[in-house]
């Protein structure tokens, strides 16, 4: 299978991460469509935008234990990127 490697886990996305880019989109265009009065509180958006990070973290950890080696290379690139940056 395609899909598959070896040991017969699966290659797609990781689904929580899909999930919480997907709830992340429909936010952000039910904030842009929403008049300023009817926006929902502050509060509320910190409290969705924390559970987003809390979705994304571990979305970042399972994959770092289902694929150790293509997660380490996605950090070393992060940290060239962030060693290259200027403020």
């Amino acid at each position: 299978m395609p899909d598959e490697d070896r040991e017969g886990r699966d290659q797609r996305p990781d689904e929580a991460e899909a999930r919480a880019e997907a709830e992340a989109r429909e936010a952000d265009e039910a904030w842009a469509e929403t008049p300023a009065d009817a926006r929902e509180s502050e509060a509320e958006r910190r409290r969705r935008r924390a559970q987003f990070l809390r979705e994304l973290n571990e979305a970042k950890a399972l994959r770092e234990r289902v694929k150790p080696r293509q997660a380490r290379a996605a950090r070393m690139r992060q940290q060239m990127r962030m060693r290259t940056f200027r403020w």
